[in-house]
């Protein structure tokens, strides 16, 4: 499903070259659940953006369900993103003026879904992911972790093969955190593909591999025992 060869990404910051990856060789199958972890600056937010089509390498091959991404356009890229890949991360993204709801129908308005589909889909995910009562609710006016699980409604609205979620968990309480990510694993267990950029070692290993960086190398990459 997922496939980089020898994907390198450069950043010049003044008069220093700065490598975020080198040379990052990488493979995910459908239906895998991957940690990439590592330090600050190890490269693993810069490979999540690359994977997402929110950014591209410098160097080297993004293959998404053998597709050659690297050199398709930003149309494109962006109707692959729309409908093939879901992002959740930290700090929610929610639209403030939006209600719960209304920032889950955002995608498929955005694709054009007809009112009535749109509708029932969102009824369905809200009830789902146990928000039904929040649906008319603001943001500002829900706990942090019923925002990232209203993330977790709009990112998975459109279907997608693939969820990217970068630190989660990262601005929950613990009992909030542990409650998002089996929702997140719940995904996985339906099939969908979930790649997870994290800090915590204690996530981490809860995942079926984890993929550890250094100064923008893939330095281990295991899968746990069964």
């Amino acid at each position: 499903m997922i496939g980089l060869e020898k994907v390198e990404r450069v950043f010049q910051v003044g008069e220093e070259t700065v490598y975020a990856l080198r040379q990052v060789d990488l493979t995910v199958q459908p239906g895998e659940y991957v940690s990439i972890m590592g330090p600050s600056g190890s490269g693993k937010s810069t490979l999540l953006n690359i994977l997402g089509l929110l950014d591209r390498p410098d160097r080297g091959v993004y293959r998404l369900e053998g597709l050659d991404t690297t050199e398709l356009g930003e149309r494109k890229q962006a109707d692959i993103r729309r409908h093939k890949i879901g992002f959740i991360f930290q700090f929610f993204h929610l639209i403030p003026r939006l209600t719960a709801a209304e920032n889950v129908e955002l995608p498929l308005t955005l694709a054009g879904v007809p009112t009535g589909q749109r509708k029932a889909r969102v009824a369905e995910a809200m009830e789902r992911l146990g928000l039904a009562d929040r649906a008319r609710h603001r943001p500002d006016q829900l706990s942090g972790g019923q925002r990232q699980r209203v993330a977790i409604a709009r990112a998975t609205i459109m279907q997608p093969a693939i969820i990217l979620a970068d630190e989660p968990t990262g601005n929950l309480d613990r009992a909030s955190g542990n409650d998002v990510i089996e929702t997140i694993e719940g995904l996985n267990r339906a099939g969908m593909t979930v790649v997870i950029v994290t800090h915590d070692p204690e996530l981490g290993q809860r995942t079926g591999r984890q993929v550890r960086m250094l100064d923008g190398r893939i330095e281990d990459d295991r899968r746990r025992a069964s």
